[in-house]
């Protein structure tokens, strides 16, 4: 073999040990840069009060059970922007029942009792939370959404909503379209089915 072919193999032995180390560089540096959950309005119907069963299923009320709409799991990870798990976060969420109605005076008073309408878990220390719930509804020219609140302590970090992918309603919804798209995206989640129920996956990200 002549020392021209040597250099060469060489060269190329040390561009493919090479490879792996840029490719773990540019995954370590996307995963110190994840872009924040984009925030949005809390809305009118935040509870006022919090309902004395606030887990986190909402089909179930004290040791009442809730038959109406389609049955979901609504679930994800809280990070950092660094992709660390938030143990210890508070994530809440709340959303209207079948009907369109949520428990909150400025709303008539109107809401199936049997739903409870607000959840609040503690994230692990793996990051994970998952709710219990219905596929959101429209109602009111607003397209279907789960409003979601994180909280550290006294500080509360996001308030936001999340929307169902490809629903009609998006696209005249007044707060949706108002959106980037990548802010769209962030928000705007696959309600898949997974055996009886449907199951949407939204991972959040907060500045802990």
């Amino acid at each position: 073999m002549t020392a021209r072919r040597q250099s060469r193999r060489r060269a190329l032995g040390a561009i493919l040990m090479a490879v792996p180390a840029l490719l773990l560089g540019v995954r370590a540096q996307a995963a110190t840069s994840r872009r924040l959950t984009p925030a949005q309005t809390e809305g009118p119907f935040y509870p006022v009060a919090f309902p004395e069963d606030s887990d986190h299923d909402l089909l179930r009320n004290g040791v009442v059970d809730y038959p109406e709409g389609q049955s979901a799991w609504l679930e994800g990870v809280v990070t950092d922007p660094a992709g660390r798990p938030l143990a210890g976060a508070v994530v809440e969420i709340w959303q209207c029942d079948h009907a369109g109605h949520y428990h909150h005076p400025g709303d008539g008073g109107k809401a199936d009792n049997r739903f409870q309408g607000f959840g609040r878990v503690t994230v692990a220390a793996d990051g994970r939370y998952r709710f219990r719930t219905i596929r959101p509804v429209a109602y009111g020219g607003r397209t279907p959404h789960i409003h979601v609140k994180v909280k550290m302590g006294m500080r509360e970090l996001l308030t936001t909503q999340v929307y169902v992918a490809d629903d009609p309603g998006n696209t005249r919804d007044f707060l949706w379209r108002r959106l980037s798209a990548a802010d769209r995206a962030a928000l705007t989640v696959s309600f898949e089915p997974v055996g009886g129920d449907l199951r949407a996956v939204f991972p959040i990200v907060v500045a802990g």
